[in-house]
Order: C-alpha cells, then structure tokens, then sequence
C-alpha cells in the first residue's frame, strides 16, 4: 500500500514538473490531474476484470495483476486454494463413507420426502431386486411390491422390523429379507435390509428337530403304554406275557438309542475340536466294530434265511488321529446301516484305503436295494427317512448319517454317498493327510 502511494506521488510528481514546463500556469496542475484519472481507469479496469471473474464463479486461476489488486488476488487465491482443499478433503470423506456403506452386508436405501429412492447399495439393490444407478428416484413401493412391505410403508409407525420375501437368482432357494425404516433429516427415512434366510432356516430346522423328536419318542412310548395297559387289564398267559414284554423291550431299546444318538449330537455341537496328536489304532477301532456288526447281522437273521455275507478289511500299522468315540461312532453308524438295509444273502464290504496325496478313505459297500438320487442330497438331515416305514422296521433312528456328517466336519473330512436302486449303496469317509500317521511315523 505504500509503495502504491509513493509510486502514485512520483508520477504526479513528474507530470505537474513535465506540466509546469509546458504551460507555467496551469501545467502543473493538469499534469496530476491526468496520472490520477488515468489511475483510476487502470483500476477501474482490473476491478472490472476481477468483477467478471467472480460473476461468472471461474474455477480457473485468477488473472495476474500487480499492485493492491495483485495483494487482493494473491488473498483471493490463498482463500480458493483452501476451499479447494476443503473441498476435495469433503469429497474423499464422503466417498469413504460410500464405499464403508457399500462394503456393508446389510442393505441401506435412502429415501426422500416423496418416498423417492435417492441412493442405495449394491447389498440393497441385490435384496430387493433393483438397480443401484437405474431406479434412483423411482417410488420404492412400486419397486418393492410385497404387500407386507406396502402395509409397513405406508404406516405411522416404523418401531419394529417386518420379514418380506427378497429376489432370488434360483426358483429353488427362497430367501428372507428383515427390513426396517428409520426417520432422519426433514422427513427422510433410512431403510435398512439383513437376509435372515439362514436364521430362518434355522429356525424352521428347529420347530421340525422338536416335532420329529416329539413323534419318534411318543410312537414306543404309545406302543408300550397300549402292551402295559394290556398286561394290566387282561389275564394272560405266561408265553403271552412274555411276547408282550418282548415288544415291550424292543421299543425301550428304540428310545434308548434315541437318547442316545441325541446326546451324541449335542457332544459333538458343543465340545472343542478333536486333538491331531492322539492316535487311534485302525486295527482296534474295526475289531469292535466287526463284532458289533456280526452281531448285529445274527440278531436280524430269520430261520431258514441265508446269513450276510461281511468282509472286513484293515491295514496294518496306521493310526488315526482323533477322538475315538467319535470315530467309532461315524464308522460303526456306517456299518450297522449296511448290515440293516442289506437283505440276506447279501454282501457288504468295508474297508481302508490310502489315496496317493497321503489322505486315507474308508469304504462299506453294500448289495441293499439302493437309494434314489433325489434322496442323496438329504440323507445327512436329521431325521430323515427314505422310506420311514422301512427305517423304523430296521431299528435306525434317522441320526446316524447326521451323526456322521458332523464327525467329518470336525475332523476336517467329507462324507461321500454313492448309490443307485437295485444295486446298493457305497459310503465313503475321506481323512486329510495331517491326521494319518504310519506305524513308523507314530513311533
């Protein structure tokens, strides 16, 4: 500012002496007027280019100029240099939000005053069926139809959240959608979506586990209840007496093993995964599994019938790591069910094998009537019964392949099912290579 005026002083200072010297009257005064008003028109003329560049809000650099116009711009550019920062420092904290919200595997929509879809996710877009960029600012009911979602919507009230069905890619799979409204801004509302298809599941395999245990415990309990109500109202004979209580022995030992497989389930749910450092001994573990087995096929066996046909076969000096009881419960379920489902004159085969990436597999191969290929995928569920009938003749409980599924698991190994009708069924058990030990290993 001051060198401004100092400047302004000498040229007027100039002028009035280059006046003075032409006209010594009134030169002086002339020449100063003239450096004032041509001052003046400078500064008229870069207010008015700094006035255009303002009114027309140029996001390009200010033009250059010296003197206090020049301080003014430099002032100027310090403030649009920050507000650029600012800018740019806003925008990349609401990308990261975006990108947090869209990284979310909950669904979010935002909806405007009107009920307009304004932004949404990807996760929202996939649950509801939309598209994220084509349907913003369309009414979300007439892209969410479900009547329950429209009820809901159009309510006062939005406290609790509502289940809708949400879009599948298969005609096969039904997925669920918890969905809930939440009010912000000037009357804005958030919506909010969570797939609960697997708690729904979940819960659908609950209240089935419940009533499939409920009928298979109160089926022998009916059948004992009618042979007791029997044996107290009628005078019978001793042979008569005694076939009674036989039935009545039979469907005790029916729930029994009901029980028996439940706890094993609930074992298995609740405790730590078993040790990779304890081995079991193959040859031990199939030598009460044969004798169960044999015995199991004698206790079947008819008069006049030809006997099962069982070949066992165990290599020697390898060892399994693991928990004993659980893989004696895995094989011997595997077992049983040949020995059961297997006619007499039948053959069932089971056996070891080490596969060439070190994994071992054990094998029971059985000459049964076989199972249909619609059933395959479902025989580990609980309780579930090819031919319910038949399984309950047989003596199974509908647990055992559930049992062995869940052995698997927490051995970090598969379960293979391999069967066609008329020709009999092949179950396999494969192991990981970290739980098989050789004799020379293991010493």
């Amino acid at each position: 500012m001051f060198s401004r005026s100092a400047s302004l002083f000498f040229w007027m200072g100039v002028a009035a002496i280059a006046g003075y010297w032409l006209q010594p009257n009134y030169g002086h005064l002339l020449g100063a007027f003239f450096v004032c008003l041509f001052t003046v028109i400078k500064d008229l003329w870069k207010g008015q280019k700094i006035t255009q560049w303002l009114r027309h809000n140029s996001v390009k650099e200010p033009p250059q100029m010296d003197g206090i116009w020049g301080d003014l711009i430099d002032r100027m550019r310090r403030i649009l240099n920050e507000q650029r920062k600012q800018t740019k420092n806003e925008e990349q904290k609401l990308q990261d939000f975006l990108l947090a919200i869209q990284a979310s595997p909950n669904g979010v929509v935002l909806i405007d005053p009107e009920g307009r879809i304004e932004w949404c996710n990807q996760t929202a877009a996939l649950h509801l069926g939309m598209d994220a960029k084509r349907d913003l600012m369309q009414h979300v009911v007439h892209l969410v139809r479900d009547p329950v979602f429209k009820k809901y919507f159009s309510s006062e009230s939005h406290d609790g959240e509502v289940i809708i069905d949400g879009r599948s890619g298969s005609l096969q799979k039904t997925v669920k959608l918890s969905v809930q409204l939440h009010n912000y801004g000037e009357n804005r509302q958030l919506l909010l979506t969570r797939d609960v298809t697997s708690i729904a599941q979940a819960e659908v395999m609950r209240r089935d586990f419940v009533a499939n245990v409920s009928h298979e415990i109160r089926t022998p309990l009916t059948v004992m209840s009618g042979f007791i109500e029997t044996l107290q109202s009628l005078n019978l004979n001793k042979d008569e007496q005694e076939k009674y209580l036989d039935l009545m022995s039979v469907q005790a030992s029916r729930m029994q093993d009901l029980v028996n497989d439940l706890l094993i389930l609930s074992q298995l749910e609740g405790s730590t995964l078993p040790s990779v450092s304890e081995p079991v001994s193959l040859q031990g573990l199939m030598s009460s599994i044969e004798s169960e087995a044999r015995g199991l096929s004698s206790s079947q066996l008819f008069e006049n019938e030809a006997p099962q046909t069982i070949q066992f076969e165990t290599p020697q000096g390898v060892q399994l790591s693991g928990a004993n009881k659980e893989l004696h419960s895995a094989v011997s379920n595997l077992v049983n069910n040949a020995v059961r489902y297997t006619p007499s004159g039948g053959l069932i085969t089971s056996s070891w094998a080490l596969l060439p990436d070190q994994r071992i597999q054990f094998s029971v191969t059985d000459t049964g009537p076989g199972i249909a290929s619609e059933h395959l995928p479902r025989l580990t569920e609980r309780f579930y019964r090819v031919d319910r009938s038949r399984s309950r003749e047989s003596g199974g409980t509908g647990l055992g392949l559930a049992i062995v599924k869940h052995v698997m698991q927490r051995h970090g190994g598969e379960l293979k099912i391999e069967s066609e009708l008329g020709k009999g069924s092949k179950f396999t058990l494969i192991f990981p290579a970290s739980r098989v030990f050789l004799e020379t290993e293991a010493a």
